[in-house]
């Protein structure tokens, strides 16, 4: 297979002019990818004509992403099942943990998992994909909610019947708007108990280009008096944030 060299240069500099939030000057640009300054420029030109990149005048030219570039970015996302993005990183994480991962989303106030992965020798969980379950008693349900409006989670809490699942289920709508305060600040929601007794669950919300949640990803175990939950949510909110990212989400 032939390639060509001026295309491949042009892919490159995108490339490393996308990693840098202020831009590169060309001089920048011909040391990093070893190109001659003529050739460097002829394909900066070029790209600047299509929209690939736009140049910033100030005391020194420097190059950055352009808007022809952003929106062919945008195509690729608009055009992928967000569900496809994420379940690699997803199975990564339950192999990574050793626990049992699912992807939701919410549904008519109820959470719809959409993506599950196992490790080698999983425990039994009552959820499987298209399993619906409540908003206000799931770690993914909670994580989703801490993502909107005070005045967005009263008017669903006001709709729903906070049933008591366990003993541990959260019934009074006061607390669970200051537990899901408490998710806002930590950045991750925890399921203490309060969907299946034996269960202990983590969650965190998925965002997209446009900033908007568009589901959370958990992580669900047997509960353990000696499991550091706290330690697992800061996993799993550098994870997903990661993941956040792969969806085109920019912090």
């Amino acid at each position: 297979m032939k390639i060509n060299r001026t295309t491949e240069r042009s892919v490159q500099i995108l490339q490393i002019i996308a990693k840098s939030n202020e831009g590169l000057e060309m001089d920048e640009i011909c040391e990093r990818l070893s190109i001659p300054r003529t050739s460097c420029y002829d394909i900066l030109v070029t790209l600047v004509h299509l929209g690939m990149l736009e140049v910033n005048t100030g005391v020194k030219r420097s190059y950055k992403i352009g808007l022809n570039a952003y929106r062919i970015g945008m195509s690729y996302m608009n055009n992928r099942n967000i569900s496809e993005i994420i379940a690699p990183a997803l199975k990564e994480l339950s192999k990574e943990l050793q626990k049992t991962c699912f992807f939701g989303v919410l549904e008519g106030g109820k959470i719809v998992y959409i993506s599950k992965f196992e490790p080698e020798n999983p425990i039994i969980t009552t959820a499987t994909i298209g399993t619906k379950n409540p908003i206000y008693n799931t770690s993914l349900g909670k994580a989703i909610l801490s993502s909107m409006s005070d005045e967005e989670i009263k008017d669903i809490l006001s709709s729903i019947e906070l049933k008591q699942a366990t003993r541990f289920t959260i019934t009074d709508r006061e607390e669970l708007i200051k537990n899901i305060e408490l998710v806002r600040v930590r950045g991750f929601a925890l399921d203490e108990r309060e969907l299946e007794e034996h269960m202990e669950c983590v969650g965190v919300p998925i965002f997209d280009e446009k900033k908007e949640c568009i589901g959370a990803i958990s992580a669900s175990s047997l509960y353990r008096k000696d499991e550091d939950y706290m330690a697992l949510g800061e996993i799993l909110k550098n994870r997903g944030l990661e993941i956040s990212k792969s969806l085109g989400f920019m912090p």
